[in-house]
Formats: structure tokens, sequence, C-alpha cells
């Protein structure tokens, strides 16, 4: 990916707003926090696209159905609307599906739906 339009990433869909700070610590820690935000945008993308394989383009995360990369930006649009299901005593936690895509996203991301990782340790 060119460096030039993760910038543009850093600037846009992380949704920053100017903050004024006082200290040059907070201002540090606010940039790294971005940065680190920026890091998981990006290793989501890479992840999607290492799993579809040589071809990298998938159905579904446009109206018209085309086949297109996917992008962090559509990737995360896609999975927004996820919902938990609170576990109770007879039933574990689970994530809610509305959309086949979110499915296909979650199966590609190594995400069992049925079972959050949390659970696990």
């Amino acid at each position: 990916m060119p460096p030039a339009r993760r910038y543009g990433e850093f600037k846009g869909p992380l949704a920053v707003a100017p903050i004024f700070l006082e200290h040059n610590r907070r201002i540090a820690a606010l940039i790294a926090v971005i940065c680190l935000a920026l890091l998981v945008f990006c290793l989501i993308e890479r992840q999607v696209r290492q799993a579809l394989g040589p071809a990298q383009t998938m159905r579904g995360l446009y109206p018209d159905n085309r086949a297109v990369r996917p992008t962090g930006r559509m990737i995360l649009y896609h999975l927004s609307t996820l919902a938990l299901r609170p576990g109770t005593s007879t039933r574990p936690p689970a994530i809610l599906i509305n959309r086949g895509v979110q499915a296909h996203l979650l199966e590609l991301l190594g995400i069992d739906e049925t079972r959050p990782r949390w659970l696990d340790s």
C-alpha cells in the first residue's frame, strides 16, 4: 500500500476532531493512540485480503454486487452494525449478524460468531 494513501486514512476514516492539548506528553499520547488505531485498521484490511487469496476481490460490498478489493473503510462500514447478544445462564453470548457479507467478513477474519474470543481465556 502506498504511504500516501495511509496518510489519507490517518486523516480520514478515523474521524479525528481537533483537540487543544496543553502538554507535549498528551500530544504524544494522542498521536500514539491514533497510530495504533490506524495499525488495527490496516491489519484488518490486510487479513481480509490475504484470506481472499490471489484474486483479493469479493462481492457484496456495494449494492450492485460487483467484485472489488475490500478496503478497511468498507470492511468496518459493513461490520459497524454487528450487535452482541448478551449471554444468560442457559445460552452463551453470540454476535448477531443481519447481512451475509458480515458473516463472510467474520469468516475471513477468523472470528467465530457463536463463540466470541474472550470466552477462551
